[in-house]
């Protein structure tokens, strides 16, 4: 192929033509903004729909359909190449993306916001997908051979920034939203004494209010709330916090996921169930049954409890909900796990309350459980914090819709004009062209096998990474760490990244001073043995920030390491006359192995809960680590290797 003269020539712009531009005032940027709305529309909205209170099973199902544009991106390459600049389409995949933020951010307000919402993150992820072949290609286009080699490292860097911007800080902005634009947020000390009244039993029917005239707001009573320092059995305790709720679900004060409309009973079952979903379904329900939910896996033997009721003083507005989020909140260090803080006082029933026209005037009740080994008086301090969590989201979403605006603006402006920038010419028909470099890659040798590991190589990564942000954030009674939507974002979004960035550059330093051959087998090591981690935090689900931290970010490190083997030998296998076009087929492939398995993670985990799918995502590495093995003799022992 061979780059067409004639646009350059037909084309005379009033300004002189910038045929070159100091890279520093594009390629930053323009990797950058590369980056953004692919984690907004993979990771963030994973996110934001489940604290908009969409099921596990239809968060993974939908929104692993939007890694399509993707898988066709390498059908859909010839025609950017054909038609438009470069240029062109940068610009405006650009300003598609920022126009489509914009509407999701005034979708997520409507009552079919998860309908809207997954059109137009449809939508951006084509214009994405498109953005990031017309960007790839510019990029060769817009540098010297030299300087293609000397940014490589550097645009990788600034696209790696991008997914710390999106999964971390977008989601800690989005959390603090959550937080801050509620009702004023109220203080209940809660003390544990030998000389409170010891409480035998609790009528929530019988709690009356005094609402204060005034602006809306949370009551608490009794406010402080004292806790006797006595002994009380375990089954006293389970009843207690069994009561409360069942009280608070009868109410309507638990805000049920979500889940996809069911079908009448009467309905014959689909093919699909009848041949896929339900023996499959059977089959994880055997050998990975759901643990029971119960109280007595996380009550202390014998610890004396303590009810807080909270209603609101008048009747929100017509047709809205108000969400109460109540725990006690750490400050400074405790935040991440270090710091004192009394773990005397465990709250078990009530993180999360939802008030509306029905239930404002009737009280919803906390349970707090002290630790039996605490003996001397002591107190805390618990509070009510609520927010819009719809408004918060747009709220970022249409910060980004504005970042991404400046950015189409910028790129008007400093994106230079190459002269070789413009349609490709070709002397064969597109069809004709692309139907013979899709048939060389099927000749290739060993395409079989090569096709089956690119596709289950992330058999397993492709199911947990729809339910990362889903576990963080769900209570710990459902099996999850309750983790606020902020802390998502700085353990995922932040450590989780980071340690992503740093296991990839660390591989391909490995991988270049040893070959791809011999840095195989421990690469793979580290693609599925941290996965443990998750194993680990679903089981002890433990308190300390921290160790989350820890943990995540381990599992993210050896992804980034092993992550590197197979980027590797995506390019070994493509290596031949049609490379580029090759690997683009390898790429498509390899999206194709995220979106399907990806589709039903969440159904999965909703089946056989946290624990043992965890443990399920372990037995689901077998299929990639036995393809690698089977492949390991076949790799150039010299590839990869940097020569000298």
């Amino acid at each position: 192929m061979t780059p067409a003269t004639t646009a350059s020539t037909e084309r005379k712009p009033a300004a002189p033509r910038h045929t070159s531009r100091n890279p520093w005032l594009w390629v930053p940027s323009l990797y950058f903004s590369e980056g953004i709305p692919y984690v907004i529309v993979m990771t963030m909205s994973v996110v934001m729909y489940k604290r908009l209170g969409i099921s596990n099973t239809d968060i993974a199902l939908y929104t692993s359909w939007l890694y399509l544009p993707w898988v066709i991106k390498p059908l859909w390459s010839p025609f950017v190449d054909i038609t438009r600049t470069k240029r062109f389409w940068i610009i405006a995949m650009q300003y598609l993306v920022s126009l489509g933020l914009a509407l999701v951010a005034f979708s997520i307000q409507g009552p079919a916001f998860f309908k809207w919402s997954l059109f137009l993150f449809w939508i951006m992820a084509f214009a994405s997908s498109t953005h990031d072949i017309a960007a790839d290609g510019f990029y060769m286009l817009g540098l010297t051979k030299h300087e293609q080699a000397w940014w490589v490292g550097l645009r990788s860097t600034f696209y790696r920034t991008a997914m710390i911007v999106g999964s971390g800080l977008l989601v800690v902005l989005a959390g603090v939203l959550e937080s801050k634009n509620g009702l004023p947020p109220v203080e209940i000390p809660v003390q544990a004494s030998t000389q409170a009244p010891v409480v035998e039993a609790w009528d929530p029917a019988a709690v009356r209010f005094t609402a204060p005239d005034g602006e809306l707001r949370v009551l608490a009573q009794p406010n402080p709330l004292p806790i006797a320092l006595t002994e009380r059995s375990a089954e006293e305790a389970r009843a207690v916090i069994a009561q409360a709720r069942a009280w608070n679900r009868q109410h309507g004060f638990i805000a049920e996921e979500n889940p996809a409309p069911a079908k009448a009973e009467s309905d014959a079952p689909s093919w699909w169930t009848a041949n896929v979903s339900g023996p499959l379904g059977g089959l994880l329900t055997n050998y990975f049954p759901r643990p029971p939910r119960s109280v007595s896996s996380q009550a202390p033997v014998a610890g004396n409890v303590g009810v807080l009721y909270l209603s609101l003083s008048q009747e929100p507005p017509a047709g809205q909900e108000i969400a109460v989020n109540f725990g006690r909140q750490p400050g400074g260090l405790e935040y991440i796990g270090l710091g004192k803080s009394d773990k005397g006082f465990s709250l078990k029933e009530g993180e999360r309350f939802v008030f509306n026209a029905a239930n404002w005037n009737q009280p919803a009740m906390a349970v707090i459980q002290l630790d039996p080994k605490l003996k001397a008086d002591t107190a805390v301090t618990f509070a009510t914090s609520s927010g819009n969590i719809p408004l918060a989201w747009s709220i970022t979403l249409f910060f980004v819709a504005a970042l991404f605006l400046a950015f189409s603006f910028w790129h008007t402006v400093m994106l230079p004009r190459p002269a070789s920038d413009g349609p490709v010419v070709t002397h064969h028909s597109l069809l004709g062209e692309f139907f013979g470099t899709l048939g060389s890659f099927f000749k290739k040798p060993g395409v079989v096998l090569s096709m089956a590991f690119i596709l289950l190589y992330r058999f397993d990564e492709a199911q947990l990474v729809k339910v990362i942000s889903p576990f963080l954030l769900d209570s710990r009674e459902a099996g999850g760490l309750g983790l606020t939507t902020s802390q998502v974002g700085v353990v995922y979004g932040t450590f989780g990244i980071l340690a992503l960035t740093f296991g990839g550059l660390l591989g391909g330093f490995m991988a270049a001073k040893h070959g791809l051959r011999r840095m195989l087998p421990i690469m793979v090591a580290s693609m599925y043995l941290p996965k443990f981690a998750f194993v680990f935090l679903s089981w002890a689900q433990p308190t300390n920030f921290l160790i989350t931290c820890a943990a995540v970010a381990v599992e993210q490190f050896g992804y980034g390491f092993g992550f590197t083997a197979f980027m590797l030998y995506m390019l070994f296998f493509a290596d031949g006359p049609h490379k580029t076009a090759h690997f683009a087929i390898c790429t498509g492939f390899m999206a194709l192995g995220m979106m399907i398995p990806g589709m039903w993670s969440g159904w999965v985990a909703d089946l056989v809960g946290y624990k043992h799918f965890f443990v399920w995502v372990i037995c689901s590495a077998i299929p990639g680590f036995t393809l690698a093995m089977l492949l390991y003799r076949r790799i150039d022992p010299q590839f990869g290797k940097k020569t000298s």
